[in-house]
Formats: C-alpha cells, structure tokens, sequence
C-alpha cells in the first residue's frame, strides 16, 4: 500500500496564522513551518500561483523540514492561463507584454530555478497546474496540455480541472488517457456537488508514483462567491470517514497520496487534516 500523507493547501494563510493554532514564540516565518512540518508531512505551497517562489526560499523550506517531508508547488498563475498582475512579475520583467514569448519563457526558467532546491532535497513532491473554470476540454487544450508535459518534463506534475466536462461519464477515460499520456497525475477534488460549477466526484488514477485529492469544502457558494464564501467550510467527521475507501483505494494504486485541505477559512484546514489523519489512524 502506498504512503497517504495528509495536509494543507498553505501553513501561511493570514486567517490560520491569526488564529491560535501556531503557538506562542513559533509565530515567525521558521517557526510556523518547524511546527507544521512536525504535526503534517505534506503541503502546497499556493503563494507560488500568486508570485513566483524564490531559490531563497526553497533552500529555507529544505532546511526547515525533515527529511522526506514534501512541499507541492502550485504554479505560477501565467504559466495555466489564468489572468496575471504585472506587479506579481519579478521588478525587471514588468515592462514586457504578458504574451510576449520571450516573457513566457523567461517565467518557466525562473520558476524552474526555483524549484531546484526542493528537487535536489528530496521535497518537491508535485507541481500542481491547476487550470481555470474557462479551460474546457477539447483540441486547443489538449495542445495547451502537451506544451506543458514538454516544459514540465522534469518535474512531477499533476493536473486539476476546473471545468466539470473533463470528468463527465462520457468523457473520463479519455481524460484519463490524455493525463497518463503526459506522465502527469489526474487531482480529484471534494467539493459541493448539484451545482452547475461542481466537479464530479470522481478519484481516477493516471500515475502509479502519485495520487492527489484537494478538499476545497462544500460551500454551496463554489464557483461563485468570495474567496471566503467558496471556500468556507468544516467537515464533519461523517463527511471525512466516507472518504477512508476511496483514499485507500488510491493508496492500493499509487505510491503515494497527497491528501490537501484547501478549506482555508480560520484553522478550519489544519483541524480538518487532523480528523481525517485521526479517522484513518483508528480504521
């Protein structure tokens, strides 16, 4: 059976650090990380959509967890399409036109140069690419999805849709096909189901190194409120305990499973990871 690790979409969330769970004296940016890292082996890092990470902070994170432990890195928002501030761009590329190519492929250098830390120690565990609602499935994303197996070759990469028609039943296995084809592991989510914008609850496994479920919550508002509507949430240990099959199943299939809660209102993340690492510590 492979290893399921449990954890959360960030350990820096504004609303997680103003809360109690970090304690007194580990409240800095070294401690937040030493005492996430000894309660949870897995996070993703989603400030990297946001602004491209640093090679500083990557040797930081190596040297701030334990051997083994692992960091999947969300990809930098103009590398999956989505719309991209000049201002998150390094000083020096702010001027260039965010089509420019040569601007692209600058970005994928820099942001591979910052992942070469984790790589070298052993923590990268994914790349998430994770694609908008908009990117609907058909000729011109499949070319999307190619060029970036090509530029992503080096890395472990893993893919989330947006878009409820990738995984609808008359499509799935195509979908599979497409995402083994690229080497690249398919993420299945948990969200609120019976809504236009909901994905189907399905937990399909293109890659036998790495299996991937994201819990974004199930806010009745997904797909179309605030960032704090959509992803406001706690689950209920009822909720959780219906998912210890289907996480097993994907431990049967892969070597790994990274398990990320992304229902990051308050600690309502962390305290969900710990119940679902409770429920499979005691089934």
């Amino acid at each position: 059976m492979g290893e399921l690790r449990i954890g959360t979409c960030s350990w820096t969330d504004k609303a997680l650090v103003a809360g109690g769970w970090y304690p007194p004296g580990r409240r800095d940016a070294e401690g937040r990380l030493r005492h996430y890292a000894e309660h949870f082996s897995v996070v993703e890092v989603d400030a990297g959509y946001y602004a491209l990470p640093s090679v500083r902070n990557s040797v930081l994170w190596s040297e701030r967890t334990p051997p083994g432990f692992r960091f999947d890195v969300k990809a930098f928002s103009l590398l999956t399409g989505h719309p991209t501030r000049k201002t998150a761009l390094p000083g020096d590329l702010r001027d260039h036109d965010l089509r420019d190519p040569e601007l692209i492929d600058e970005v994928w250098h820099r942001f591979g140069a910052a992942l070469r830390p984790l790589r070298e120690s052993g923590r990268l565990g994914a790349v998430l690419f994770q694609f908008p609602p908009w990117f609907g499935p058909g000729p011109r994303a499949e070319a999307v999805l190619h060029a970036t197996g090509k530029r992503a070759y080096e890395w472990p990469v893993a893919v989330e849709f947006r878009h409820p028609d990738w995984w609808r039943e008359d499509r799935r296995e195509r979908t599979a096909a497409l995402l083994r084809d690229l080497d690249a592991t398919a993420v299945a989510v948990d969200t609120v189901q019976g809504l236009s914008t909901s994905m189907p609850a399905v937990t399909p496994v293109t890659s036998s190194k790495l299996a991937v479920v994201r819990f974004h919550g199930r806010s009745a508002a997904w797909g179309t409120g605030s960032k704090e509507d959509r992803f406001r949430h706690m689950y209920t240990r009822e909720e959780l305990a219906g998912w210890l099959p289907r996480l097993r199943l994907l431990a049967d299939q892969a070597e790994e499973v990274h398990v990320l809660f992304n229902n990051c209102c308050g600690d309502a993340a962390v305290r969900s990871a710990e119940t679902l690492r409770g429920l499979l510590e005691r089934t």
